[in-house]
């Protein structure tokens, strides 16, 4: 194919032009992006009935071999944001697994959340997502926790691997 280094994605990067260097360089073509936010999301499925040990080892594969494959790629704010979003969906999984509103506010004290804070999260219906990105989750379910569960930091790996950092 004869294009432009924008138009072209070629082994799954993609290209554009870096002001500062004056050279184009690679990253992962948005396609690519796209397969791995749709892997992690079956891999974060709250209804897929396995333990939440086996989704981190699960998503710690696909998260190492996608940074392992596309090291050579700048794509330090797109781990960022990838890594947001996993810690979000974790986070979704264990409010899932709690299963009851008593369980999750007293899990929520056990994490160190007030009293009356847990109480009124526990109880906020069927609205996982939206609850999952509170700040008063994020607080209790952060990631030095997820970190202990298992969890790999995509934006850590990368910047341990990457080639042009």
């Amino acid at each position: 194919k004869v294009d432009r280094p924008q138009g072209i994605k070629y082994l799954g990067f993609g290209f554009y032009f870096d002001t500062r260097a004056h050279q184009y360089k690679a990253k992962p073509h948005a396609k690519s992006v796209a397969k791995f936010k749709q892997r992690m999301k079956e891999l974060t499925r709250r209804s897929w009935g396995v333990s939440n040990s086996y989704k981190v080892s699960k998503l710690n594969q696909l998260i190492r071999g996608w940074i392992n494959y596309f090291r050579i790629g700048s794509m330090k704010k797109l781990c960022k944001e990838l890594d947001a979003r996993i810690r979000t969906r974790m986070r979704m999984c264990i409010w899932k697994f709690w299963k009851t509103p008593h369980n999750r506010a007293k899990n929520l004290m056990k994490l160190g959340v007030h009293k009356d804070t847990a109480k009124v999260m526990a109880y906020a219906g069927k609205r996982i997502a939206r609850v999952c990105q509170t700040m008063t989750i994020n607080f209790a379910i952060n990631k030095e926790r997820l970190t202990r569960l298992g969890l790999v930091s995509m934006l850590d790996y990368y910047t341990e691997r990457c080639v042009t950092c």
